[in-house]
């Protein structure tokens, strides 16, 4: 499995040199013809909106799926994974005109938890659920299938892998991926950002805060996870964490509605 990893990732790193001078090329892209049904039926945040902004969200599926690979480690990759994976992608920049992942072109599913040292799921410590490449995976996603696919259908427990790693994304767009979105908050934000981020890291770290406490590892994994419960549980987290809601809202440009 290793080898057949390393091979995707050299074959995708080589077609970011020979094409990184060059405009992305689009593809067509097809939905299943019951790509509406597995939303609505999937997908709480897209059955909050109305039926224009329905029809936005489509469209930017279409758009994020023109231009990203999606393969299948030691698993096969179906149309509802390739939708969620695009929902993951769309819900954070739902809020924003022509946002592009210029920082990303591969998500690797695989068929498990992995080790995040050597990527295998049958040894080491498989414990992890999703991850952003760097250096030499750069512009690669990987993301555990199963743990995708949990993410959307439990919609009560503030947790959504695929959210969390896109949203490391949108952090790592102005260079750092340091917890600070500066590409989406306003400067006159960014103070308060800090300041309630350091205060709630502490809340979490004394065990009183609701927010996972996975959060508190540090300002990367604070920003992913507090992101996680804001489109998870939108109406949940105004109430325990109205001044975070309202940043938050600044930071994406939306506000989710209650879920139906």
């Amino acid at each position: 499995m290793n080898g057949l990893i390393i091979f995707i990732i050299a074959a995708a790193l080589l077609g970011w040199l020979l094409f990184r001078k060059k405009t992305v090329e689009l593809n067509t892209v097809n939905l299943p013809v019951n790509y509406r049904e597995m939303l609505w039926e999937n997908v709480a945040y897209y059955r909050s909106l109305t039926d224009t902004d329905k029809l936005r969200f489509e469209e930017k599926i279409k758009g994020f799926l023109s231009y990203i690979n999606i393969r299948g480690i030691n698993t096969t990759v179906e149309d509802l994974d390739k939708i969620l994976v695009a929902c993951s992608a769309v819900i954070p920049i739902f809020g924003f005109d022509n946002w592009h992942y210029y920082n990303l072109r591969d998500v690797l599913l695989f068929e498990d938890a992995f080790a995040a040292d050597n990527f295998s799921t049958s040894s080491g410590e498989r414990n992890t659920l999703g991850m952003v490449g760097t250096g030499a995976m750069q512009q690669i996603m990987i993301l555990s299938q199963p743990s995708l696919r949990l993410g959307f259908k439990n919609e009560t427990d503030k947790n959504n892998t695929g959210i969390h790693e896109f949203v490391h994304l949108l952090d790592k767009a102005d260079g750092d991926t340091d917890g600070i979105p500066e590409q989406l908050l306003s400067k006159q934000y960014t103070i308060p950002w800090i300041n309630l981020m350091n205060e709630t890291i502490t809340e979490i770290r004394k065990k009183k805060s609701d927010i996972n406490p996975y959060g508190s590892a540090n300002k990367t994994e604070f920003f992913a996870v507090v992101a996680e419960y804001f489109f998870e549980r939108p109406d949940l987290f105004k109430v325990k964490h109205p001044e975070l809601f309202q940043l938050m809202e600044q930071a994406f440009k939306q506000q989710p509605a209650t879920k139906k």
